[in-house]
């Protein structure tokens, strides 16, 4: 079996070296790239199974990069930077990227943050399409239809409601979704799930007579066939 192929975008030198080796070690083939433009060429270029990108980036920003990637690709990205403002976060994760990690960190807690995005990948790789009422999503396609509208969705709000649909009619506790959805070693606030499932209800039902995603007070979400217009 090839080994899986990591990008490394980040231009402190002594960092991508750090990384380079330690997942080396790990078994995992690596390319280095400095530049955010040149970074983003090489993804166009070649296969990768992952990237790590930092956000402080000479050429493109790193959230430049990411955007223009999920363009053409859903590979796995893991923004590294020194910001930790919860403002940051939102907006690496709103324009595609799977997951978050702050400088300085641990090598044991990047290689774990890894292991989950790179499940996540493979779990995603297997195309299918789930429904709910009118509401379908084409996995062959990563498109969401409602009553045949198309509906534009960032990844993780993809992620969620795929999520919630494969759990449809089961009471979802916040501490679940974020275990499930952004992985068991999250650092962030459960407040993010009231964040996402947010921007879901925007897309996801405002449009629309008959709501889907309903609070459990108290407790989470649930995602059921239900009554019309001004159900919670």
């Amino acid at each position: 079996m090839a080994a899986t192929k990591l990008l490394i975008i980040e231009d402190e030198k002594q960092i991508a070296r750090f990384l380079e080796l330690e997942l080396l070690h790990e078994g995992y083939q690596v390319n280095l790239e400095t530049d955010g433009r040149e970074g983003l060429e090489k993804v166009k270029q070649s296969h990768y199974d992952l990237i790590i990108l930092d956000i402080m980036l000479p050429g493109l920003s790193g959230m430049e990069v990411c955007r223009r990637i999920r363009h053409f690709s859903n590979v796995p990205i893991v923004m590294l930077t020194a910001k930790d403002d919860i403002e940051s976060k939102v907006m690496g994760l709103d324009i595609g990227a799977d997951d978050y990690i702050t400088k300085p960190f641990s090598i044991e807690e990047l290689l774990a943050r890894l292991r989950v995005a790179l499940r996540h990948q493979i779990k995603d790789s297997s195309p299918k399409e789930l429904h709910i009422g009118d509401l379908i999503m084409d996995g062959t396609r990563h498109q969401v239809t409602r009553n045949g509208k198309s509906i534009e969705l960032t990844k993780k709000e993809y992620d969620l409601l795929e999520y919630l649909i494969e759990n449809q009619g089961i009471v979802l506790t916040r501490e679940h979704i974020l275990e499930k959805v952004w992985g068991y070693d999250y650092y962030g606030g459960t407040n993010v799930v009231d964040v996402y499932i947010k921007y879901l209800r925007d897309k996801v039902d405002e449009p629309f007579e008959d709501k889907l995603i309903h609070t459990i007070r108290g407790v989470g979400y649930i995602l059921k066939e239900a009554c019309g217009r001004g159900t919670e």
